[in-house]
């Protein structure tokens, strides 16, 4: 292992700010800046080393990508940490618009949907991490109830019940089981799983996690969370017999009044699948 990865490792190890997923995804970005400092040229680097030409040909090289705005912002701010924790705050600039990364947008009416191909699938070697995915797109879960789930647990027939344990702000929560598709991923997952969980015997969860970003990476599937994205905008095609606005549907004000009752059911119901507690955020994955 390369000096600079192996050092922001152990930088990690000294610091568990933060959630097991915050650790986990920052100790993810910081390999990948380290990787990527490397193939620009900055070779021999330390931990210490980090300097405002690191930054900003990072930031170049980004940019250049055409990575999301909330990608960016991400990135800068594990920058920021690994600034900090070495006292060099000032290496990195505190706004973002010093390097021209534009303000995160919530609610775009652009659809951030992502389905999930048979050609992703056929790229992920660890069979957890292909059955989490399967998951994630047939019921909308976040990605550490995708990991968490018993599948043989939480079928309950027509529903699938998610324990609290599982779930973010330790919500418990039901989504039904619609179609066959969803039937056929359920059985899949409960064969696969048995009794238990999607993370290995062998393996914490943040080990597993670990693993899923791996896999997903290496086979290019990128922005999981627009499966979640998918199944909300597939829910509202459903419940209100046309496409949300961020698919392509009709704006608010083309509506009926009859229409615009059914969509906000349609809203009400699809925040409560997702786990969430307020219609309104609805509007990120359905539009505004």
């Amino acid at each position: 292992m390369h000096d600079l990865n192996y050092e922001l490792k152990q930088l990690c190890a000294r610091n568990r700010d933060g959630s097991f997923a915050t650790q986990s995804g920052r100790e993810r970005i910081l390999t990948l800046i380290a990787n990527q400092l490397r193939e620009t040229g900055f070779v021999n680097m330390r931990v210490q080393s980090l300097k405002p030409k690191h930054v900003e040909k990072l930031v170049e090289r980004w940019l250049a990508e055409g990575l999301s705005a909330g990608t960016l912002k991400n990135r800068m701010a594990t920058l920021r940490w690994w600034a900090e924790k070495n006292g060099k705050a000032n290496v990195v600039a505190k706004s973002n618009d010093v390097y021209g990364i534009a303000d995160r947008r919530y609610v775009t009416n652009v659809s951030k949907a992502r389905q999930l191909s048979s050609g992703d699938l056929a790229q992920v070697t660890d069979p957890y991490t292909r059955v989490s995915l399967q998951l994630q797109a047939a019921f909308g879960l976040r990605r550490e109830e995708s990991l968490k789930i018993r599948p043989g647990w939480a079928d309950r027939g027509d529903t699938l019940l998610l324990e609290d344990s599982w779930t973010k702000g330790g919500r418990a929560r039901t989504i039904p089981i619609r179609n066959a598709e969803q039937r056929r991923v359920l059985d899949e997952a409960k064969r696969f799983a048995g009794k238990g969980s999607l993370i290995p015997a062998d393996q914490s969860y943040v080990q597993q996690l670990r693993r899923f970003e791996y896999q997903c990476d290496r086979a290019g599937i990128h922005r999981v969370h627009g499966h979640r994205h998918q199944y909300a905008q597939e829910r509202y095609r459903e419940l209100t017999g046309w496409s949300a606005l961020a698919a392509g549907g009709p704006r608010s004000k083309q509506l009926t009044r009859e229409q615009k009752l059914i969509d906000r059911e349609a809203r009400f119901t699809i925040s409560s699948e997702l786990g969430h507690e307020r219609e309104q955020v609805t509007a990120i994955y359905c539009g505004r």
